[in-house]
């Protein structure tokens, strides 16, 4: 009897040891940040196709996490040529003048197993915000965890949308945006 107890309790400790890791790297080609704006009452999707992730985060010891995007403005695509032109345009992103968007994070809360509250910097268009959002580990092997959260900014408080489009009754103030990272241990 004691050498089973002994068995099931190595084998539960070797099991654990294998979910405690620490992720290190983000798979860019398997992540997403997707977007949905409210134009004129309807929703809309649209996502940013390329984006720079950099991320130090172990479960067990959020405090110490570290994570920085970067997203080129240019790759906004929602999808439609002529609406993803006027977004790349002056009176919202202004991609010639501001090329890049960026979150860096300020502090990792947990709420409970494998969720957490993200902080940070979210800077679009020169204009800075800090931002919380809750966000869900997924563990999917010992090595591999997907990073799910979502966000809804006021795109008014960045400056998207200016001229005719400064007014909410086209295109709402709330954004929602919808992060899903690969994370990998190397």
């Amino acid at each position: 009897m004691i050498r089973l107890t002994f068995i099931a309790t190595l084998f539960c400790l070797t099991h654990l040891s294998a979910w405690a890791v620490e992720y290190n790297s983000v798979d860019t080609a398997k992540s997403t940040i997707r977007f949905v704006p409210t134009l004129m009452g309807s929703k809309t999707e649209g996502s940013f196709k390329k984006f720079n992730a950099q991320i130090h985060f172990d479960p067990e010891k959020p405090a110490q996490a570290q994570a920085r995007a970067e997203i080129p403005v240019q790759s906004f695509d929602i999808g439609m040529d002529e609406a993803t032109e006027e977004a790349l345009g002056p009176n919202w992103f202004d991609a010639k003048k501001f090329p890049q968007a960026t979150f860096v994070a300020t502090q990792v809360t947990p709420l409970s197993k494998d969720r957490f509250e993200l902080s940070g910097n979210l800077t679009i268009k020169g204009q800075t915000k800090l931002v919380r959002f809750p966000v869900t580990l997924t563990r999917e092997s010992a090595t591999a965890a997907r990073l799910d959260g979502t966000l809804v900014i006021k795109r008014l408080d960045f400056g998207l949308g200016q001229g005719q489009w400064s007014g909410t009754g086209t295109v709402a103030n709330d954004v929602s945006v919808q992060i899903r990272l690969s994370l990998m241990s190397k």
